[in-house]
């Protein structure tokens, strides 16, 4: 986040409260843990903070200290062969502030340091980067681990890319459509994820991360998402949870280049607002005997259509409730399993899917039944229904019969139902498992391959 209009992040507390139910409290398959190891033997990663304007010289500011090195040496190489210039360190520097204390300086930018509560931001006008030492990031590195931290500042040093490459706070108010905020936010997470993969690729000199080991770093960064029903057109939006972690993943991916080339005109985003009061009063969400039901109407249409396409033949799967864990393959599948024996889709009607439906919301049931449709699918045409392939083509088409239901515009697909499917591939690695029950390793993964079937089609699955 920035200040340009003066929106700073929400206060954790609040976030964290309105999104416990979506992150950490849902269980199944263990993510991967802590994501980011500080250099030393002790974990302490050797960088004085002092140059930090305002730090007690904590463990918290010794890390943050880490990151923003290793930030600014990464933009300091790369920034030339993306922007044709050289990079300039940020000219006011960095302030660590502790909002627990009523007698602490303000930063540039704020007022009181109790301004600051919750929040790290980037100011233009002084060019500095601000956090609250006490109530962010501590909570962010205990919840979700130090990569955390690394995301949160990679991002704000994204803002400060942004304006070194002419992208001001003038540019904006003048014309606010060509960059809305959502594409502001969207390309600084862009920035972060390109800064991640260089770390992952081991040529940072304090931090390291493993690339199989970014599924809390994900869970950091959509907890920041913007409140289900947010409009992509609001002026301080700023991403739902499958925006942000695309923008992040795509920057992964593709590098810097493909982050500074991000504009309205080729950057589609999911977020949208409810379509009438009685959809927000509910979430978007509806029962999980209604999604079901309605799920599978459309999954039968789509994946008939996509086998018999490729010259298969459809056989409809009979979608079966049962008392517990789904027993009909060589494996657990978990909660919703396809049975190639029968042709069945067995579910758990009573247990585990309803819970993971009232923990993330509808569309987290939906994804993992269109995942097994999609397993199915592949058993018609004559493809195998174990190894890594299905693993990733099971997920990857779920991903794109999302994709088909956004091009259709189909109403029940409501808003928040992307973050939810994010949510639970996050959580759970159900979607990918195989008939013999193996699945794909982390979140990371299965997201990029939901992600690549919503924006790529069935194409891309096979």
């Amino acid at each position: 986040m920035h200040v340009r209009n003066r929106h700073l992040l929400l206060a954790l507390l609040i976030v964290l409260t309105s999104v416990t139910a979506c992150t950490t409290t849902v269980t199944g398959s263990p993510t991967s843990g802590d994501t980011v190891v500080t250099g030393g033997d002790s974990g302490d990663s050797g960088v004085d903070p002092s140059f930090v304007k305002g730090t007690d010289g904590s463990s918290i500011d010794r890390l943050a200290a880490a990151v923003v090195t290793d930030v600014e040496n990464f933009w300091r190489a790369s920034f030339p062969s993306v922007f044709d210039k050289e990079w300039t360190p940020l000219e006011g520097g960095f302030y660590s502030v502790d909002t627990t204390d009523y007698k602490a300086d303000p930063p540039p930018c704020a007022q009181n340091a109790s301004d600051v509560e919750g929040n790290a931001f980037y100011c233009p006008t002084d060019d500095v980067i601000a956090w609250d030492r006490a109530a962010l990031l501590p909570v962010l590195r205990e919840r979700f681990g130090e990569a955390s931290v690394m995301l949160v500042l990679a991002h704000e040093i994204g803002h400060a890319v942004q304006d070194r490459a002419g992208l001001t706070l003038a540019k904006q108010r003048k014309d606010p459509e060509r960059y809305p905020t959502i594409l502001i936010e969207a390309q600084a997470d862009c920035y972060a994820g390109t800064f991640v993969k260089w770390v992952s690729d081991g040529k940072a000199e304090h931090l390291h991360v493993d690339k199989n080991r970014l599924d809390s770093a994900l869970e950091s960064l959509i907890t920041f998402r913007d409140p289900t029903g947010t409009s992509q057109t609001d002026e301080g939006a700023h991403g739902d949870a499958f925006d942000r972690v695309s923008a992040f993943q795509d920057g992964f991916a593709k590098g810097a280049k493909l982050c500074r080339d991000m504009s309205v005109d080729n950057r589609t985003f999911t977020q949208r607002g409810f379509n009438s009061d009685e959809d927000a009063a509910t979430g978007g969400n509806v029962s999980f005997d209604e999604i079901i039901g309605a799920v599978s109407d459309n999954l039968d249409t789509y994946f008939g259509q996509l086998v018999t396409g490729r010259g298969g033949q459809w056989r409809q799967p009979e979608l079966q409730p049962t008392d517990a864990t789904p027993d009909c393959a060589d494996g657990d599948q978990g909660p919703v399993a396809y049975c190639p024996d029968t042709g069945t889709i067995d579910y758990d009607g009573e247990k585990e899917l309803p819970k993971i439906h009232t923990d993330i919301g509808d569309y987290a049931t939906g994804t993992l039944v269109a995942s097994r449709y999609g397993m199915a699918a592949m058993a018609d045409l004559s493809l195998p229904v174990k190894g890594g392939d299905t693993q990733h083509g099971s997920v990857c088409l779920a991903g794109a019969f999302t994709g088909f239901l956004l091009s259709q515009d189909q109403l029940w697909l409501a808003p928040g139902d992307l973050d939810e499917a994010v949510q639970v591939l996050l959580a759970y690695d159900y979607a990918a498992r195989d008939v013999t029950g193996a699945g794909t390793r982390t979140g990371f993964e299965r997201v990029a391959d939901f992600r690549k079937g919503v924006t790529e089609g069935d194409k891309a699955c096979f």
